[in-house]
């Protein structure tokens, strides 16, 4: 299945991510082979790479939440068989590398994790009530091993960030 992938990169703290293109069209390609979603050939996909105000800003625009979030999803009007377009993702920079250094991973797979997150919400999938959730982690957990990335939910995966109250 091919995509097109649209990308605008607001924060230039995203080059530190090499190959943007290719980490999108990877990740992406994951989602639909572990989901078997039957998405359009050429269906587009749309990301802003950008930071905390921006998406602070789209929050509380779409949301009414007046903070920063790691991503936000925006699925297409259409039904998804027949969607042309599937959605916007956004992502931020800040939150995310913050995110990543609490927890110890790598930016990359954790920016991974939450491009995995976004395209199943456009994809239908949510973690609203607890069954959505543990369906929709693990079928994240299923992907980012595909993609060669860790249970991003286990907590041996995850660095104690403060001991005795220092970081």
């Amino acid at each position: 299945m091919r995509l097109a992938i649209e990308a605008a990169v607001e924060c230039s703290q995203w080059e530190k991510l090499a190959n943007l293109d290719g980490f999108l069209a990877e990740s992406l390609q994951a989602v639909l082979d572990e989901t078997g979603e039957d998405v359009r050939e050429g269906a587009e996909v749309s990301f802003l790479f950008c930071d905390d105000a921006r998406i602070r800003e789209l929050n509380r625009q779409f949301r009414s939440k007046d903070k920063p979030t790691n991503v936000l999803s925006f699925p297409g009007p259409e039904p998804l068989e027949e969607a042309q377009f599937l959605g916007d993702i956004a992502l931020a920079f800040e939150t995310i590398a913050r995110e990543a250094q609490e927890q110890g991973k790598s930016l990359e797979h954790h920016c991974r994790h939450m491009i995995v997150h976004g395209f199943l919400h456009l994809l239908g999938y949510d973690h609203e009530e607890s069954v959505e959730a543990e369906q929709m982690e693990a079928t994240e957990i299923r992907i980012l091993r595909a993609l060669g990335v860790e249970d991003p939910y286990c907590e041996d995966n995850h660095r104690e960030t403060e001991v005795n109250g220092r970081a």
